[in-house]
This record gives C-alpha cells, sequence and structure tokens, in this order.
C-alpha cells in the first residue's frame, strides 16, 4: 500500500471513530460501536482519576496503546506535543501536568478528531492547549520550540517513519525528549499472520522491529535510547480475530508468542550539536 493510500485508509478510520464518540458511544478504530477488535489493546491504559478529571467523551475516544502523558514524567512549565492527538486525551492530561507556565499542543490530520478534541478542551476548560491540523510528516511548528514530544500508538500507522522521527527531532529543543508509546514487534512472524496480528493490534497498523525503531531513532540524531515494553499481546486475546481470518490459533499460537507489544519509546536530543568549525574557532554558536 503507498503512503498516499495509508493516510486516506487511516483519516477514514478515525474520523469514523470520532463520529461514533459523537453519536454517544465508544469509539472503536473497527468501525464499530463494539469494542470486540480494539478492547483487548486500549483497555485499563488510564487510571480512574486520570478519567474522572477529563470529559467523557475525551476518554471514550482514546484509541491508543499505552498512557505516554503519565509515563513522561512532565514537568511543570514544559511545552509538549502530541504527534496523532485523535480526541485529545493525552493533550489534555499534559496540560494538567505542566500546568498554567507549560503548553501542551496536539497534532491531528482529521477533522473529526480535531473537532472532537477542541470541544473537549471546551469541556474542560483548559486553556494551555491548541490544536494544529496537519500531519507528522510535516509538523507545523518551527525548530527547537518543543521540551517533550509524545504520542500514542500513532507513528505505526505512518508510511514515513524516518520522515516522522526526523520531524520530531527538529522541533525539539537541544535536550529534549521524545517519549511515545507505540506497537513494536520482537522476531519475525509469517507475513499473513504478522498483518492479521496488525490489523489487531492497531487496526492498520505497521509495527516495526524493536532494532529496526532503534536503528531509525539513532538515524534521525537520537541518543539514551530505550524501549520498554508495557504489554504484551497475547494469542488467545486475538483467538476470536485470527479465526474469523481463517487461521488455526493453535499452531498461531507459537508464532507470534512475545513478538507482537505495546512499548514505551525513550529519547532524547543531544545538547550539543555537532558541527564542523575549524580548530580554535569559537565564533559561530555550535562552536561556544
Amino acid at each position: 500500500m503507498s503512503e498516499p493510500n495509508i493516510e486516506e485508509a487511516v483519516k477514514e478510520k478515525y474520523g469514523a471513530a470520532a463520529k461514533q464518540v459523537a453519536e454517544g458511544k465508544t469509539a472503536c478504530c473497527g468501525g464499530g460501536a463494539s469494542l470486540s477488535g480494539c478492547d483487548p489493546i486500549t483497555r485499563n491504559l488510564y487510571g480512574d482519576e486520570e478519567k474522572a478529571s477529563l470529559p467523557a467523551e475525551a476518554v471514550a475516544a482514546s484509541l491508543g496503546c499505552g498512557n505516554p502523558a503519565a509515563l513522561a514524567k512532565l514537568q511543570a512549565g514544559e511545552v509538549v506535543l502530541d504527534l496523532g492527538s485523535g480526541g485529545g486525551i493525552d493533550v489534555l492530561l499534559s496540560a494538567k501536568r505542566v500546568g498554567p507556565t507549560g503548553k501542551a499542543y496536539g497534532l491531528d490530520m482529521t477533522d473529526e478528531m480535531l473537532a472532537l478534541a477542541r470541544e473537549n478542551q471546551r469541556k474542560g476548560g483548559v486553556e494551555n492547549v491548541e490544536f494544529l491540523k496537519g500531519t507528522i510528516e510535516n509538523i507545523p511548528l518551527p525548530d527547537n520550540i518543543v521540551d517533550v514530544i509524545i504520542s500514542n500508538c500513532v507513528i505505526n500507522l505512518s508510511g514515513d517513519k524516518d520522515r516522522v522521527l526526523r520531524e520530531a527531532f527538529r522541533v525539539l529543543k537541544p535536550g529534549g525528549r521524545l517519549a511515545v508509546s507505540d506497537v513494536v514487534l520482537r522476531g519475525e512472524v509469517p507475513a499473513e499472520i504478522r498483518k492479521s496480528m496488525e490489523l489487531w493490534v492497531g487496526c492498520i497498523a505497521g509495527a516495526l522491529q524493536e532494532t529496526d525503531y532503534i536503528q531509525k531513532l539513532d538515524s534521525a540524531g537520537f541518543e539514551a535510547i530505550e524501549v520498554e515494553p508495557t504489554r504484551v499481546y497475547q494469542v488467545e486475546e486475538a483467538r476470536e480475530f485470527l479465526e474469523a481470518a481463517g487461521f488455526d490459533a493453535e499452531k498461531v499460537g507459537p508464532m507470534v508468542k512475545d513478538k507482537f507489544m505495546s512499548a514505551f519509546l525513550r529519547a532524547s536530543k543531544p545538547v550539543q550539536q555537532a558541527c564542523d568549525c575549524p580548530p580554535g574557532c569559537h565564533g559561530l554558536p555550535c562552536c561556544n
């Protein structure tokens, strides 16, 4: 599938999910009101206290695989950017964590999700938030403006992950950090089984091998890269989905055991960028 087709498919799926919430239903990225395909992934990510502090619609529209706003250890006064912010749950939680001296941006390309997120912001009375329309491959912010980038099971949906990570690096301040939840693959899986498991895990997932994710972060310029598994998906959870797709779950089990997982990925932008200043040069900013 080409990149433009991936983008259109993601728009369609997540636009439909936003409409479900607007109709008073709980969102499911599979397109139905039930959570048969998504519930094993999205349940129990947020504490009761977190959910109680937000509009019900923000919770209902959550389609992530982690809780990056909590895991990122945000500090008061920081500027945060959520890539693929959806209904806004992680943006609103981040805004509360960074407080009135900080700010939280949400970036999404789906009009329906942006409308839902802005309505959730209004209902929540949260002022230090701004939702932006755009793609995560072309972040509409200037260089070196963000302290922390979070994302919740969205980077795996991009057809150009290298560009996403380069853009994230660009907008981060020197010393800034990336703290994202995403779907990661450990080990090889037969292509047809991988495709079905990816659909179960993330609707239209393009999960990277853990080693590939680390390599891409390194190539983008990040350092101090860490991958922390937060949930390993078991074949029993996906049994109904796999059998409906024509697989024998008993045979598939050993092939996928401990290989698909939600993970929290940390990395940072170096404080000092390397430069090619000649010996003894102290006049240029990068030489000081």
